[in-house]
């Protein structure tokens, strides 16, 4: 079986989105399971035109050049290609191999509203999000959709939301984000939290770095960079003086057990975007029995599993009641169960490989 990867990015060359993170996750594991894999993804800075990446074959364009892909898409021959949330790339493979197998999973559909707060706060500039609407959400990429010969969500709280953007008749069907579940996590003697993403203005990092002066007994830790780096010499400047907040910077998951061995002593993960999918770093913290606290509640993992902050004003008192006796432990015990149990990479990875027999099998 050949399966090639759609994404408009994959976690390397100074791309750390969630989307990527998933894409180069499902890669890695498939290849372990004998599935020859490759994908297509615009190219970063310092990334060679073809790279070999966990297994994976990475082929990547210029990005301001999305036709070329075409080329690339038939070099991969593949029998499935499935686009990681869609995007114009989903409509090129269509056009570049319509005799192939087209699937899709959606991670991250954006509304009217999620394009209004992107805009309102740019991860670099209201031009690259303009550049990323017409990439990710144009009519030929509505049209691609339509055309698919296998649509999955990575969530079910995305499924309303699906149908109203694209007026699907039906619930889709599921194939989660695999994650590697932590059994032998410790917890720090003392609280300890952390906050682990972009640190864009979207994200919002500045509300976690201000919790920590709030709470001096606690150990604040913070993994990340922003994609602006003007922006991010802006909050180290304005953060760094605080005893009890570490800026650690980004830390490469892949190439170290850094953020594993952060999520395994934390308490708490903190989460204080005003936007997000289905974090895959929510299932991580999970998969290490952290409590989640955080504004966006997808699938109501904040509120089963830690605290809803349902305003920026509502971080200090979320973390007061989760740090309460034993609250914390007990959330993060329920998470980690929930994780174990729906997206245990194991388990999804079977999901994807039943998806794709099933549909060649078709």
């Amino acid at each position: 079986m050949k399966v090639c990867l759609i994404c408009v990015e994959i976690f390397a060359w100074g791309k750390y989105g969630g989307l990527g993170r998933a894409t180069r996750i499902i890669g890695r594991e498939l290849v372990k399971r004998g599935v020859e894999v490759s994908a297509v993804v615009p190219r970063r800075s310092d990334q060679r035109a073809a790279e070999t990446l966990d297994g994976i074959r990475v082929l990547s364009f210029p990005r301001w050049l999305p036709p070329s892909m075409i080329h690339l898409l038939r070099e991969c021959d593949a029998d499935i290609y499935h686009s990681q949330n869609p995007s114009l790339g989903t409509w090129l493979a269509l056009r570049a191999m319509p005799d192939r197998l087209h699937v899709t999973t959606f991670r991250d559909p954006k509304e009217k509203e999620d394009w209004r707060i992107e805009f309102m706060r740019p991860s670099r500039s209201r031009m690259q999000v303009i550049m990323n609407w017409m990439y990710e959400d144009s009519g030929l990429v509505h049209r691609a959709v339509r055309q698919q010969d296998g649509k999955y969500c990575a969530a079910e709280f995305l499924n309303p939301k699906l149908r109203r953007k694209f007026r699907f008749s039906a619930d889709l069907p599921l194939l989660p984000t695999p994650v590697e579940i932590n059994s032998e996590a410790v917890k720090a003697d003392s609280p300890t939290v952390c906050f682990v993403g972009r640190w864009d203005r979207r994200k919002r990092p500045e509300l976690f770095f201000e919790l920590a002066p709030r709470f001096p007994h606690v150990r604040f830790i913070a993994v990340g960079q922003a994609s602006d780096p003007r922006w991010e010499r802006q909050l180290r400047r304005r953060y760094a003086g605080i005893a009890n907040l570490d800026l650690l910077g980004f830390v490469d998951q892949f190439r170290s057990a850094g953020v594993t061995e952060l999520l395994a002593r934390s308490w708490i993960l903190v989460n204080t975007a005003d936007r997000e999918g289905l974090p895959t770093v929510f299932l991580e913290a999970l998969a290490n029995r952290c409590a989640i606290l955080s504004h966006v509640d997808p699938e109501h993992m904040a509120a089963r599993f830690g605290y809803h902050a349902r305003s920026a004003a509502d971080f200090e008192r979320g973390l007061a009641t989760l740090l309460a006796g034993d609250t914390w432990r007990k959330k993060g015990e329920a998470g980690f169960a929930h994780v174990r149990r729906h997206f245990e990479i194991g388990r999804v990875i079977d999901l994807h490989l039943e998806a794709y027999r099933s549909l060649m099998e078709a």
